[in-house]
């Protein structure tokens, strides 16, 4: 059966699995899914059943995603980031990346997405991994502006290799951040993306200084303009040495991207993952090998990209082994952290449960240079999760009781033994 995304007002082709426009086309169909079995079959009822056997077999559910930075090395330093930190000469070697990613076929792990540092340091290597591993989707993190018409000529040649380009508003807000040129740059790689029909997407972090530009109309039939097929939008979490805490937004200016961003989504049909307010949609926290876990450049294997803490590294154990760690096992018993999935992250909704959770022996800031304790980070975002709370709780008891029973049994279905978590009425 042949299957269709409309994109501004044009009815485009989704090829199958594992071609980056598939990533796409079911990343759409599992975020407005309106059932617990839309869910389930998105990829597939014998896929669906596999997963859960390998869950079975493996004793933990098995990541949809796999997110690996095989380099920490970036050509850009921006405001904020905590790559900033870290030694810029680490890196997974070829050799290792390769292993990793056989181990991520042979668990069932959908597709791979490749962040950094800026994982185009990389590039020639990333394009031999995709190349060699065609039977999974590959996506990057990328700043961009090392994408030229060579290297989109070989992302369109393989198929199965995307990009979701940053972007942080209009010109001067994104370089305010980003650096000077880097819009430019930005644009430019836009237009290449599009002229090789790839179906790229774009990823803004949302700020208290750019979230109303970069939720706005303007911006976002901009990006849509340019080409874009979806986007992502993180909230800032003030991780690293270089972290500055007044610009994580206020409950209220949170509460104003989540409205935004939900009529925008509707009016257009267009999908934004809004990272920090889709708890509704994504069950929660979906990371701890759920629905994502991240490798780092050191080979630290986190239960998020935003959650610097880790009890394996993969040079010592294999990934099936990995996974099964104390910390992933009580992180995944942990899920969800709360009873409403308006607060999903233990690290900006629920400080409480990141200090429970990372009091396991082993467990260590993986946060390079200037590591951080879990009180060091509490510290910086207890506030803002205090101030959230009450608003969360509105928002959720707006939650149809129909997207409420789909949470509740998806989590069941996801989550193994899970002891601790308070799965939503």
């Amino acid at each position: 059966m042949r299957r269709y995304l409309t994109i501004l007002g044009e009815q485009k082709y989704i090829p199958p699995y594992p071609h980056h426009k598939d990533y796409v086309y079911r990343a759409y169909e599992f975020f407005s899914a309106k059932s617990f079995w839309t869910l389930v079959i998105i990829n597939g009822l014998t896929q669906a059943l596999v997963q859960w056997y390998r869950r079975l077999r493996y004793g933990y559910a098995i990541p949809l995603n796999l997110l690996v930075d095989p380099t920490s090395a970036c050509n850009l330093r921006c405001k904020g980031c905590w790559a900033v930190d870290y030694d810029k000469k680490l890196e997974l070697s070829y050799e290792k990346l390769d292993e990793i990613l056989t181990d991520a076929r042979k668990l069932g792990v959908n597709s791979i997405v490749m962040s950094g540092g800026e994982p185009m340091m990389r590039k020639d290597d990333i394009l031999r991994l995709a190349g060699k591993h065609n039977r999974m989707p590959f996506a990057m993190f990328t700043n961009g502006t090392l994408i030229d018409d060579n290297f989109a000529d070989q992302m369109a040649r393989l198929g199965n290799l995307n990009a979701f380009i940053s972007i942080e508003g209009f010109r001067e807000m994104n370089d305010f951040r980003r650096g000077a040129g880097t819009f430019d740059r930005v644009i430019r790689v836009m237009d290449i993306l599009r002229s090789r029909d790839i179906g790229f997407g774009f990823s803004v972090c949302y700020h208290a200084q750019n979230y109303e530009e970069v939720t706005g109309d303007e911006f976002l039939d901009f990006l849509r303009e340019k080409g874009a097929w979806i986007g992502w939008m993180f909230n800032y979490m003030p991780v690293g040495s270089d972290s500055d805490p007044s610009l994580c937004c206020t409950a209220a200016q949170r509460a104003y991207v989540h409205r935004k961003l939900e009529a925008y989504a509707a009016r257009h049909r267009f999908m934004i993952i809004d990272f920090a307010n889709m708890g509704h949609r994504a069950m929660g926290c979906v990371g701890a090998g759920v629905g994502f876990v991240h490798i780092t450049s050191g080979g630290d294997v986190e239960p998020c990209a935003f959650n610097h803490y880790s009890d394996v590294n993969i040079h010592d154990k294999p990934l099936p082994e990995a996974l099964a760690s104390p910390f992933f096992k009580k992180f995944r018993e942990a899920m969800p952290f709360s009873g409403n999935v308006m607060r999903p992250c233990p690290v900006m909704d629920v400080p409480d449960a990141l200090l429970e959770i990372t009091h396991v022996s082993g467990v260590h800031s993986t946060h390079l240079g200037h590591p951080e304790t879990p009180d060091d980070i509490v510290a910086k975002t207890r506030a803002v999760a205090d101030a959230w709370k009450p608003v969360a709780d509105e928002l959720f008891t707006k939650i149809p009781a129909r997207e409420k029973r789909k949470i509740r049994l998806f989590l069941k279905f996801l989550i193994s033994r899970n002891a601790a978590g308070k799965v939503p009425d």
